[in-house]
């Protein structure tokens, strides 16, 4: 199963970012607090999808098939996993599927915040995978985890912050986000949410540079941030929590690089990109409901009917 799915390439990448960014970076990381988030992002996994399935299935039996029942709806004839093939692909869906999110965000987040108190990455952790049971809309979340992560821990301690210059300007760390941020995309098929966003984004700041009279080489600098490429590849396109639609998809990258143009401008906030995906969010709830698509889902649908 190893490299089949998406999110094997994603963890494969960014544990690669972490170590190229230590080693050629000379980023001051302390090894420690680095496990402490990614234990508290699987270790909170666990929790809410292996310690507490009989809550939620005692839950589901009076809510079988409700839209906010926290259990998938029931297939009309569920099959029984028999080969070792299916059992095998059962227990990757139940138990492998939700490690594999809960190591992204917990790589995500060692990527992109930093704090000097382990509580400080705990907490981010933790509320990063709570907010995908806890803030969901017809059994979907709508919060990026890792982003989620990272405004609660710049909202609720004093310790938090974002370096979004951390990957300095050098090109060879572009070009390597660009390529392997778009075979991740071309497995999961959501090119056209970076696309957006960046076309929207270079747009603004184009129109902005010529207002200003500015340089294009001042224009281009803009871009040659390897935060904002991790941002546009790796967590603005998780298909889980975007819209399902692609014109949905392409209003709320529109909105998104829309809100990051003021914040960053008229509010000189650095974080300008977390800050406008973490406000835009529950508006793919409204989105989803005006433009109806099928929803992503990381396996197949054999796997899924065995898995249930």
């Amino acid at each position: 199963m190893m490299l089949k799915d998406a999110r094997d390439y994603q963890i494969l990448f960014l544990s690669a970012f972490l170590i190229l960014g230590i080693g050629t970076r000379d980023w001051t990381l302390r090894i420690d607090l680095m496990l402490v988030v990614l234990l508290s992002c699987v270790l909170t996994q666990l929790f809410f999808t292996v310690l507490l399935p009989s809550l939620n299935h005692q839950r589901a039996r009076y809510y079988p098939n409700s839209p906010n029942s926290p259990l998938p709806p029931s297939p009309r004839h569920p099959v029984t996993p028999s080969t070792p093939r299916d059992k095998y692909l059962a227990f990757s869906y139940k138990l492998l599927s939700p490690l594999r999110s809960s190591l992204i965000t917990g790589l995500g987040l060692c990527l992109l915040l930093r704090a000097n108190n382990w509580q400080t990455m705990a907490i981010a952790g933790c509320l990063a995978i709570a907010s995908k049971f806890l803030f969901r809309h017809k059994n979907k979340h709508f919060f990026n985890p890792a982003n989620f992560g990272i405004i609660a821990a710049l909202l609720l301690t004093q310790d938090a912050w974002v370096s979004p210059g951390q990957w300095g300007t050098d090109w060879w760390y572009l070009l390597l986000f660009a390529g392997t941020g778009g075979m991740v995309l071309q497995k999961v098929g959501r090119w056209d949410t970076s696309a957006a966003f960046f076309g929207a984004y270079a747009g603004l700041e184009a129109l902005r540079s010529l207002w200003l009279g500015q340089g294009w080489d001042v224009y281009f600098h803009h871009f040659t941030s390897g935060s904002l490429l991790l941002f546009a590849l790796f967590m603005l396109t998780d298909p889980r929590s975007i819209p399902n639609a692609r014109a949905s998809r392409l209003i709320w990258a529109f909105g998104i690089a829309w809100l990051t143009f003021i914040l960053q401008h008229q509010f000189y906030l650095s974080t300008a990109i977390f800050w406008a995906l973490f406000v835009l969010s529950p508006l793919t709830i409204v989105l989803d409901s005006i433009w109806s698509a099928p929803r992503f889902t990381w396996q197949g649908k054999s796997l899924k009917t065995i898995a249930s």
